[in-house]
């Protein structure tokens, strides 16, 4: 007997879902809602201040400076990154009028950061590091200022003409004002704290000088020229090894040592630019210390020259240690806000509000604080102190004399020709018997 036809039982299975489908439905989908995005004001400007964010985080922790790491710009960097995503995230829920000026304000400062630091490195010695998106950073900005600019127009239609124009004259004097005392000290500050000079200049010192090297207490290498000295005694030129060649040449003709060097952040030194010198002050102690080792350097016979920001620094420097017998100023003005309150007459009320922005502005740049005040500080000079000013010249530099005038030890004031530290080339003669025979007086006296 037969079995019946032999019947077939095919396995049951679940329909087969595949996972990619919506992956690529959805990466189909998000490609042209990106594209849509970006051709929306909103979206432009988001893209803008988002290149500007990651410039920020690029500066302050990828690639900082040598010698210094994330952590020495925690404060600063963060807050700058902040600001360029809370805009981001803000700009639509912003009225029109408030979307415009925001965009231009932050185009425009988003412009001097790629041009101001990585703009300058990339002519002197070609893109490296955050250069790059630094670079990128310079398009972002005029995109952004272009997208501030039309939606300041498109808004301010409607009503008649006449309150048409009062209103847009009205907002142009407020951005003409913000321009000048604010975003212009803002972008100052950035300036002075992200470019020095990226070069080493070429030696013109006239007599034969060793390259030399010396340890900041913060750690930071810092490079130089060190002309032996033949009298036992030694003048620290700062600061940089351009401007301070012209005081060294005239003080190794007579047998002075000097030593120039590279201020952090410049040339080839370590650490971050400070073009007002908030910590120069370690800079010049550092090298004392150098002078200080050196055989042919009585320790007892250091000075110091400072021109411009050299002179604040000099004076910050004579006023902290008593290693420096002999200091002169030249050229020192105004380096915070601290200083700004002092200046006298009508000058104050501008310098004041100038250096109160800059003031803010370096100090989220540098994750630092301002140094004491020079005009306090130069109550506890007690060494010999020349100091050199020019009545026309810049920065507030008159304020030098209130800086003599608290002064307390033996001091000379010379009111000199020739501009801001400009008496060198005008009087050279008169400079060079001034301030040899100050140097002579107070370091080789007794010789």
């Amino acid at each position: 007997m037969q079995d019946g036809p032999e019947t077939l039982v095919r396995p049951h299975h679940d329909p087969v879902i595949s996972v990619t489908e919506p992956v690529a439905e959805l990466r189909k989908g998000s490609v042209p809602r990106a594209a849509a995005a970006l051709r929306t004001e909103a979206g432009l400007a988001r893209l803008a201040l988002g290149v500007a964010a990651l410039h920020v985080v690029d500066d302050n922790f990828i690639q900082p400076q040598p010698g210094t790491s994330a952590a020495d710009h925690l404060a600063g960097g963060l807050a700058q990154t902040a600001f360029f995503l809370l805009a981001a995230w803000f700009y639509p829920r912003f009225r029109p009028g408030l979307r415009g000026t925001l965009a231009i304000f932050a185009g425009l400062f988003t412009v001097v950061m790629g041009i101001g630091e990585a703009g300058y490195h990339t002519r002197e010695n070609g893109p490296s590091g955050d250069d790059y998106t630094g670079l990128l950073a310079i398009p972002a900005g005029f995109l952004l200022v272009g997208v501030g600019l039309v939606t300041l127009w498109r808004s301010r239609k409607g009503g008649s003409l006449v309150r048409r124009y009062l209103r847009r004259a009205g907002l142009a004097f407020a951005f003409v004002i913000g321009l000048f005392f604010v975003l212009y000290p803002l972008a100052e500050s950035y300036v002075i704290t992200h470019a020095a000079r990226a070069y080493v200049p070429t030696p013109q010192l006239g007599t034969a000088f060793d390259e030399v090297s010396f340890t900041t207490s913060d750690g930071l290498r810092l490079e130089g020229w060190y002309v032996p000295s033949k009298n036992g005694a030694a003048v620290i030129s700062f600061p940089g090894r351009k401007g301070a060649q012209k005081p060294a040449r005239i003080l190794a003709r007579h047998g002075y040592g000097v030593l120039l060097f590279d201020r952090r952040g410049e040339g080839e030194s370590d650490g971050d630019p400070n073009a007002l010198g908030w910590r120069g002050t370690r800079d010049v102690e550092a090298a004392i210390a150098y002078l200080r080792s050196r055989p042919d350097v009585d320790p007892d016979r250091i000075g110091g020259v400072g021109l411009s920001v050299g002179g604040e620094v000099m004076l910050q420097a004579a006023a902290d240690t008593d290693a420096l017998k002999a200091i002169v100023s030249e050229g020192a003005g105004v380096r915070s806000v601290r200083e700004a309150v002092h200046v006298a007459g009508v000058d104050k009320l501008i310098f004041t509000e100038l250096f109160a922005v800059t003031t803010l502005g370096t100090a989220v740049f540098t994750s630092d604080l301002p140094p004491p005040s020079l005009t306090d500080l130069s109550a506890e000079i007690s060494e010999p102190l020349l100091v050199i000013y020019s009545a026309g010249g810049q920065g507030g530099e008159t304020i030098s004399r209130q800086y003599y005038d608290s002064a307390h030890g033996p001091k000379e004031l010379w009111v000199a020709p020739g501009g801001h530290v400009g008496a060198i080339d005008a009087v050279p003669e008169e400079y060079e018997r001034r301030v040899v025979a100050f140097f002579d007086d107070n370091l080789l006296e007794g010789r």
